[in-house]
């Protein structure tokens, strides 16, 4: 009686030989290398060497010193500063919520599709932001004169005695009516443009489970936006840091009202082209960018935390 046997296993193929690799590929580089090269030119550049210029002061006897953070201690106890940053606090608080409300209400009145001329109103409220800045604030400011201005013209006219707007009581809210009528268009842009994305499925649900249009807007537009709403503060947050056009336009108009100190940026400035106080000027823009840095990042951290 003969037995099958089992076929003889096969022999197993040799392994191919592990491909090697060059784990030092440069291809990346190649593509990445040309804005690394320009960011580090234009960014890295001017940071770097604003703290090389703060750690040093220019003295009559001794010349160009190290002085370590004798800068920054210095600034910390400067009255000038902190009473710019608290004028542009001030004006950051009041101006920014004004603005990017003014600018939501028009971005959902035109997102509503209830209007008529929508495409008219969008360029209508765009159409300031694409005035430059140098020319929106020397508008305002002959608008804002009390004797060849336009404030001027109805205090003759109607024999009103409207309150001068460059006064010193009320240029800073001036300044916020030339930021906002700037700004708006652009802040509605970025809101309406979020809110076009919104998949229109989520409204119909809403219609059908009988919700209000106030209810769509608070449960679905805002939620939605949401990401929309933090970038436009961020921006908001650093332009009022750098508010520094329509204070030194305004000036000549409002000399009284409006000093050399009159925000951190225009305070830097002066120091640096009037008073030749460079290293000084530039500790100040160091603690200025760090402390917008810093609420920036916080407004961030709070605006896109879930459940906010």
């Amino acid at each position: 009686m003969t037995t099958l046997q089992p076929p003889a296993a096969a022999e197993p193929r040799p392994a191919p030989p592990p491909v090697r690799r060059d784990r030092r590929s440069w291809k990346g580089w190649g593509f990445i290398g040309p804005f690394a090269a320009v960011f580090a030119l234009v960014f890295l550049a001017p940071i770097a060497y604003s703290v090389y210029l703060s750690l040093f002061r220019d003295q009559l006897i001794g010349g160009t010193t190290f002085v370590g953070l004798e800068n920054y201690q210095q600034a910390l106890k400067d009255e000038l500063f902190w009473a710019s940053l608290g004028r542009v606090a001030l004006f950051l608080v009041i101006q920014v919520p004004i603005m990017l409300g003014i600018a939501l209400l028009v971005a959902l009145a035109l997102d509503s599709g209830r209007l008529y001329g929508t495409n008219f109103f969008r360029i209508t409220i765009f159409l300031p932001y694409a005035v430059p800045a140098v020319v929106a604030t020397l508008m305002w400011g002959f608008m804002y004169g009390t004797k060849y201005g336009l404030v001027g013209d109805f205090n003759s006219a109607f024999g009103w005695s409207l309150p001068d707007p460059l006064s010193a009581d009320l240029v800073l809210a001036s300044i916020g009516n030339i930021v906002t009528w700037e700004f708006v268009g652009y802040n509605m842009l970025i809101f309406y443009a979020a809110l076009r994305v919104v998949p229109h499925s989520l409204y119909e649900a809403a219609e059908i489970d009988g919700a209000s249009q106030w209810r769509v807007i608070t449960a679905i537009k805002l939620p939605a936006i949401r990401g929309a709403l933090v970038i436009a503060t961020i921006f908001s947050i650093i332009g009022s840091f750098q508010l520094f056009n329509e204070p030194s336009i305004l000036r000549p108009l409002a000399r009284n009202a409006i000093t050399t100190d009159y925000t951190p940026n225009f305070y830097t400035y002066s120091l640096s082209f009037s008073g030749q106080q460079h290293n000084y000027s530039a500790t100040v823009a160091i603690i200025m960018g760090l402390i917008t840095m810093v609420v920036a990042y916080v407004v961030q951290l709070r605006g896109m935390r879930k459940g906010a």
